[in-house]
């Protein structure tokens, strides 16, 4: 049997439309799929349109966000964004598509973060999850991240996010 592939990690380019719509489309996909049962389809779409427009990416990261997507082979599996904040790497965004899930993508990503944190000097990453995201808080923990706080985020039009603040340090 042959080998899979493993996957590669391409960063986005802020002035790249093309590449800022196929992401767009990819983190569309997937917060639909993942997070409409947890915090309902109005409150994700307007996350979506907030955090995951093609304007909203390239404003991003004219603000420092790293992004990046994630190949398996030719097809997009995922993304991944983050930025220094408080003197660690902030992991704004982690997500895979769901048939990709389970397969150690996950932990590669995470990896890929790690060394970036590394290198600009940190020795922690830490994220938000939603409190009602068992799945991904289950996979965190796997990774080696631990609660640190509770926190609850007005994100306008009567919407918060009710979230668990997790850190991996090393």
């Amino acid at each position: 049997m042959s080998e899979q592939p493993d996957i590669e990690i391409r960063p986005i380019d802020g002035s790249d439309a093309a590449a800022l719509a196929r992401l767009s489309q990819l983190a569309s996909a997937i917060v639909k799929q993942h997070y409409d049962p947890i915090i309902g389809a109005e409150q994700n779409d307007y996350m979506i349109a907030m955090f995951q427009s093609p304007s909203a990416i390239a404003e991003q990261i004219s603000h420092g966000y790293r992004y990046y997507e994630v190949f398996y082979g030719d097809t997009p599996i995922g993304f991944m964004a983050f930025y220094p904040k408080d003197g660690k790497m902030y992991l704004s965004k982690l997500y895979l598509h769901k048939d990709y899930r389970g397969k150690g993508f996950s932990h590669k990503m995470i990896d890929f973060v790690r060394r970036e944190a590394v290198k600009d000097g940190f020795s922690a990453i830490f994220l938000n999850v939603n409190k009602g995201n068992s799945d991904s808080i289950a996979a965190y923990h796997h990774l080696g991240f631990v609660k640190v706080r509770e926190e609850t985020n007005d994100i306008g039009h009567g919407f918060v996010m009710d979230d668990y603040v997790l850190e991996y340090a090393w």
